[in-house]
């Protein structure tokens, strides 16, 4: 029988944990000390953070903990891409019960660490401790590379909207674990890992995007980000996001909308963002829409009806 966390102990258990963590030429001190130390040649270090909740996030009867990992390091490694941003390091701090199989924790471990090393960023550190639900926090850094960041804030009418990745994959694997179903392995896979095109987002602020998001709650919902910020109106075209088959296949099983699943599914993290109209788009990128005068986003030039996205505080429609 595997040993919990309470029969290992907190600095045996942050042996095990660490020792899946590998090093990169941009960490000078990884795990083991008071703190990391990390190089930022830039003089400027991108950073963002996200929590990652049992029963909220994942469910440990749908997700191993290798899927956990994977999950919470990509969700912060798509922010930094969207920022035009490399991923440089990870720092994790995880919450745990005591019952916990220091296995589990270890698989986590696994998990984030090979996420990380997918875009040449490294675990280097972070905190453990007891706690009545699983909880992971996960901090990236990142370096620019003496670029300016993309922002939200930098979208124009006049340009054109394009979106690397995809979207839909994860929410309908999700409505297929809820119904208590573990197939199509595809969808269901893409809920459990999702796999964002981390390389777009460099190739996107090279190639001079003017906004840029992670596409996390939902395209119709983070579009708004960008549309609120940038003081515009966005419309996507809705022939421009085909319906995959799998897809469409699990949505008649269901009796599910898979263009919903599409257009306001989130935890894919897509890239979406603008380019100027005489920007050729960077390879992975397509074209789904146009940044017009005006606020808010459209759908085929009509307003969307219901939620257009994941909300934390409101509950699913």
């Amino acid at each position: 029988m595997s040993e919990t966390v309470a029969e290992v102990g907190e600095f045996r258990l942050i042996e095990r944990f660490t020792r899946h963590f590998t090093t990169t030429p941009a960490v000078v001190l990884g795990p083991g000390d008071d703190a990391a130390v990390v190089t930022a040649p830039d003089g400027r270090v991108v950073a963002c953070t996200d929590m990652l909740v049992e029963g909220r996030h994942f469910r440990l009867d749908w997700c191993s903990a290798a899927d956990v990992g994977h999950k919470a390091a990509a969700a912060n490694l798509a922010d930094l891409a969207a920022m035009g941003a490399r991923p440089t390091a990870l720092l994790v701090a995880v919450a745990v019960p005591q019952d916990t199989p220091a296995e589990w924790l270890e698989g986590l471990a696994s998990g984030l660490a090979t996420e990380a090393a997918a875009v040449g960023a490294a675990v280097i550190g972070g905190d453990t401790t007891r706690g009545d639900q699983l909880t992971v926090t996960v901090t990236a850094l990142g370096d620019l590379e003496g670029r300016e960041p993309v922002t939200r804030a930098g979208a124009r009418p006049g340009d054109v909207l394009a979106i690397a990745g995809r979207t839909g994959w994860a929410a309908a694997g999700l409505n297929i674990l809820s119904r208590g179903f573990r197939s199509p392995g595809a969808l269901v896979g893409a809920y459990r890992r999702p796999q964002p095109p981390y390389a777009a987002g460099r190739d996107a602020a090279l190639m001079g995007a003017g906004a840029m998001i992670d596409v996390s709650d939902g395209l119709l919902a983070d579009l708004g980000h960008i549309a609120a910020a940038s003081g515009v109106a966005i419309d996507v075209d809705a022939a421009a996001l085909p319906v995959p088959e799998p897809m469409r296949n699990a949505a008649e099983a269901l009796g599910s909308d898979a263009r919903r699943w599409i257009l306001t599914g989130g935890e894919d993290h897509a890239l979406a963002a603008t380019f100027p109209a005489e920007v050729i788009l960077p390879e992975g990128w397509r074209r789904i829409g146009a940044v017009e005068e005006g606020t808010g986003v459209t759908v085929d030039g009509r307003r969307w009806k219901g939620q257009t996205g994941w909300d934390h505080f409101i509950e699913p429609q």
